[in-house]
């Protein structure tokens, strides 16, 4: 018999007889760049969270691999005993941050590898994220459990195909009990002007996988967290899905698998006779206030103007010198410099960067389609094909290489968009849809968001808080 028992977002302790598995511990509000809170908000008492044979991370996403918990973790010698075996993705900087804070017993998984622990089989299963659309440079993992009786999958953010999903038949048969993907976030779609709808096509993959492995039960996973109070706005843009709708069309998609809802606190017992869910049934997890309503989707809803988060006049007045100083001394220079400009310049675009601060927004513009050497204006011109709005906080801080463009693109003081077309003699040329080659904003070009950045970012985090109190 298997028990998971649901902590929070994708986190979940997994017992067996004798094993006890973590994964992707995330107990500390703020998470991710401290841009979001648990939801539904939970109680948690650490002290009674049992020893661990197996803590298992399965990438490096901050939703799922969080420093602050990990620092936590490492110096509980009660929860993360001599033995605990650390499994994790072969991903260099993840590994680098695992030792960093001084974690012992790591060991790196591969795709469909068995790991035997007392009396579970874990195996890693692939994710094709690194060849999607999403094309990430690090690996992650979903993650089977057997104890020789049952066995659950816990898909968490990875994509599969159908081979995959055929390997796992292959393994084990029909799945006991199924953690699934189900909301499709649109995290970044504000920022990058891009559609605020349901992306059908995606979460149609995630009810096709349903259908597709035909388990005995499913439960909706790893999507259990919001936008901070201040960035409550950013909840009704980024969400398509509640679990509720999810499991609704589920029941319609394929009504042979049954399905439950699944929250902090729910325990869920897999055995080869039957399997039942125990609500609020942990003796250390609850959840403390169901808020899920704050986060339904409604794109409509207002958006505030991006404005500067800096409050003090002292540090407002710092961080406006640093940001002019860029302004005037800078920016051009390196945009001349910019192996993206040739391509600025065949496309006529006219950029226009919008900065934001305590007395409204400043605009600069470089019109490229000019002749002659591309200058920098003071104010508008009447024409924008790529545009940059972002606050006087987030530019002070990008100059200074304090943030990354991880919080800069999900805090909603960010935004882009571009119209790009060429006009000729009697025409009016479109680019082809591939538009890297030159529609790159030139913030992002200038502050690349590249492995640098990445370990700066989670270093940051490791400085604040490895050795430090809970």
């Amino acid at each position: 018999m298997l028990k998971t028992t649901l902590i929070g977002h994708a986190c979940l302790l997994i017992q067996s007889r004798e094993t006890t598995i973590l994964t992707d511990p995330v107990w500390f509000d703020y998470l991710w760049e401290e841009i979001n809170v648990l939801c539904p908000s939970i109680i948690l008492e650490k002290d009674k969270v049992p020893p661990l044979d197996v803590l298992n991370l399965s990438h490096r996403h901050q939703d799922h691999f969080d420093v602050r918990t990990l620092a936590y973790l490492v110096q509980n010698k009660r929860i993360i005993t001599p033995n605990t075996i650390i499994l994790a993705p072969k991903d260099n900087l993840l590994l680098d941050i695992l030792n960093e804070l001084e974690f012992k017993n790591i060991q790196v998984v591969a795709d469909f590898e068995k790991i035997q622990v007392k009396d579970v089989t874990i195996i890693p299963t692939p994710s094709r994220n690194q060849v999607s659309t999403a094309e990430d440079s690090f690996p992650e993992h979903g993650l089977l459990v057997n104890d020789g009786e049952v066995t659950i999958w816990n898909q968490v953010d990875s994509m599969v195909n159908p081979d995959i999903i055929q390997r796992i038949g292959e393994l084990y048969g029909q799945i006991d009990f199924f953690h699934s993907r189900f909301v499709p976030l649109l995290e970044g779609n504000l920022s990058y002007n891009k559609p605020l709808t349901l992306p059908v096509d995606e979460y149609c993959t995630f009810l096709n996988v349903v259908k597709a492995l035909g388990p005995k039960m499913v439960v909706p996973g790893s999507a259990a967290f919001k936008y901070r109070d201040e960035l409550a706005f950013m909840n009704q843009v980024s969400f398509p899905i509640t679990q509720d709708q999810f499991l609704r069309d589920l029941a319609l998609f394929c009504p042979e698998v049954p399905c439950a809802p699944f929250f902090s606190g729910d325990v869920a017992h897999i055995s080869k006779e039957e399997i039942h869910i125990d609500k609020q049934a942990s003796d250390f997890v609850r959840v403390k206030e169901d808020d899920s309503h704050q986060i339904t989707f409604k794109p409509h809803a207002y958006v505030p103007v991006i404005k500067t988060q800096t409050t003090d006049q002292a540090q407002y007045k710092r961080e406006m010198e640093v940001v002019e100083n860029f302004l005037e001394n800078c920016l051009l220079e390196r945009i001349l410099n910019s192996e993206l400009l040739g391509g600025w310049q065949h496309w006529q675009i006219v950029y226009q960067l919008e900065v934001f601060g305590q007395e409204g927004p400043q605009a600069w513009t470089v019109d490229f389609g000019r002749p002659g050497k591309p200058q920098l204006h003071k104010g508008e011109i009447g024409k924008i094909n790529l545009y940059e709005g972002i606050s006087s906080s987030e530019l002070c801080a990008l100059v200074e290489g304090t943030t990354s463009w991880d919080y800069v693109t999900l805090c909603g003081n960010y935004r882009t968009f571009n119209n790009i077309y060429r006009i000729t003699n009697g025409g009016l040329e479109l680019p082809p849809e591939d538009k890297s080659n030159y529609a790159l904003e030139p913030l992002m070009d200038l502050f690349p968001w590249d492995a640098d950045m990445d370990r700066r970012k989670f270093m940051r985090d490791v400085h604040r808080w490895k050795g430090k109190p809970a």
